[in-house]
């Protein structure tokens, strides 16, 4: 017999198995082939989508460790094919940060005893390793990885395809492509072996790392450095997908250590 607690008004797609001793509120959606380990908590406003597995302790869209959060609806939306490990903790979003909403896209793996906390965006094919802890509103774009044990400020924002090394204190943005590690964290290089691995090729890590040489190696700041790569590299997605987060960062880009070769 099943000890678990599903609501009655919770939409429970087809093929979905839910062990026992988990307990799913009303307002929850879960799509077709999902699997709910034995001793999760699933509150209201939380939809989880396909072929997604979560494993036991996990507790998803508990209200927001927030005092700005009023009691208001917000939600998690989890894409398909996520895994959520033991223990990890994704909560809901505030009104006040204008989201209202905690998303974690397609294809990503939360590793045991990750949080995840309020209006925080985590994107497709990302890995937040075990002991991650990302603060309210910081965004990971898709394919980025954070090391074990690394701690994320709030507003902090993470670039695709960046990889970043456990135990790693996120206090300013990592930008795309870049290997980020050190104490404090500092840009190392570019991603290689991560880019090569999907579908880069040599041309393009060549662009990236020219751009970053320009970037982080010309002594000039930021802001001319970023004019300097708009006026001289042809126009590329990776180029537009540099500067373009350069652009909007608030908290400024990580700053490079002359202790690295750049060129990882």
């Amino acid at each position: 017999m099943q000890n678990n607690i599903v609501h009655p008004g919770a939409k429970i797609g087809a093929n979905v198995k839910i062990e026992a001793f988990t307990t799913i509120a009303e307002h929850v959606e879960i799509g077709e082939g999902s699997w709910i380990g034995p001793n999760v908590t699933i509150f209201d406003y939380v939809k989880i989508g396909k072929n997604c597995k979560v494993f036991p302790g996990a507790v998803i869209g508990a209200i927001p460790q927030d005092l700005k959060f009023n009691d208001e609806v917000s939600y998690v939306e989890i894409g398909d094919n996520v895994t959520v490990r033991e223990c990890a903790t994704i909560n809901r979003g505030t009104a006040a940060s204008g989201k209202g909403k905690t998303t974690v896209g397609n294809n990503t793996l939360i590793m045991s005893y990750v949080h995840i906390a309020h209006d925080c965006s985590v994107g497709n094919n990302c890995i937040l390793t075990s002991y991650v802890g990302i603060a309210g509103e910081t965004d990971v774009d898709d394919w980025a990885i954070i090391g074990g044990g690394s701690l994320a400020h709030q507003f902090t924002k993470i670039g695709a395809h960046a990889m970043i090394a456990g135990g790693s204190e996120i206090g300013k943005d990592v930008p795309p492509y870049a290997l980020a590690g050190r104490k404090p964290l500092s840009y190392a290089g570019i991603n290689i072996v991560g880019l090569r691995r999907r579908g880069f090729t040599a041309q393009q890590i060549e662009t990236i790392k020219n751009i970053y040489k320009v970037i982080y190696q010309s002594n000039l700041n930021v802001s001319d450095a970023c004019k300097k790569v708009e006026a001289e590299f042809e126009e590329s997605v990776e180029k537009r997908t540099i500067l373009d987060f350069i652009a909007k960062s608030n908290r400024g880009i990580i700053r490079f250590n002359a202790g690295g070769n750049g060129d990882e």
